[in-house]
């Protein structure tokens, strides 16, 4: 199964100095079709005004990522944690018990960014918060783990998550391609952050994205510049 959705196609909500684009229901957006995908929960494209944000609020018993696509955000939480996280970038969060943050735009311009969050393998647990800084050199066209719940990309350098998942992102120049095999039962959600890509023959523009069940592995080909992101995750329900 390969099921395409377009940006255009994303619930929009205008919040004045946020524009939401929702990909599962989030907020004032409820469609009981889309509650998510396997153990992922929310896919948020958002777009943050300059010099605003979000203020301190709750969370509790989620694993929180964001990917920066433009612009900059800086996080603030009640555990005393600080950071700024550029375009290209990844901060995580695991609510655990509870936490509350602040995601504010700082800079002059708009940020622009995705905000994941995927169901955390059990309740609970010490809340957390990381972030990292990825390599933004010559395009390579290798695809590169960014956050985890495995040990062995862990201890790799990637950002720890406590799901059974793995974010993947990876830079491509125009004609790249590459492969990759889809771990057996794997819901994975992918989404083109720049450029044109094509999928196992399905094309997307940038911000388009695919839900992608039982199917053996993905053949990815950048028909222009291209960015993508996407994540693998395991539901230990089905």
């Amino acid at each position: 199964m390969i099921e395409k959705r377009t940006f255009a196609d994303l619930a929009h909500v205008n919040h004045d100095w946020l524009q939401a684009r929702h990909h599962f229901s989030f907020g004032k957006y409820y469609d009981p079709a889309r509650m998510g995908f396997g153990p992922i929960r929310v896919w948020n494209d958002d777009e943050i005004a300059a010099k605003t944000g979000f203020p301190m609020h709750p969370h509790r018993d989620m694993e929180i990522i964001t990917y920066v696509r433009e612009g900059a955000i800086t996080h603030r939480d009640s555990l005393g944690n600080e950071g700024r996280t550029e375009a290209g970038d990844v901060q995580v969060m695991s609510a655990g018990t509870g936490v509350t943050h602040s995601e504010y735009n700082l800079e002059d311009e708009t940020t622009r960014l995705f905000q994941i969050w995927i169901e955390p393998r059990a309740p609970g647990g010490e809340p957390r918060w990381d972030a990292n800084s990825f390599p933004k050199g010559e395009l390579s066209g290798d695809l590169e783990i960014l956050a985890s719940g495995f040990d062995e990309d862990i201890d790799k350098g990637a950002l720890m998550i406590r799901s059974d998942a793995r974010l993947y992102g990876a830079t491509l120049t125009t004609g790249t391609t590459l492969q990759h095999d889809i771990a057996e039962g794997a819901h994975v959600y992918l989404v083109a952050s720049a450029g044109k890509l094509r999928v196992n023959g399905e094309e997307i523009a940038v911000r388009d994205s695919l839900a992608i069940r039982d199917v053996p592995s993905l053949e990815i080909e950048a028909l222009e510049q291209a960015e993508l992101v996407f994540v693998e995750a395991f539901d230990r329900h089905n």
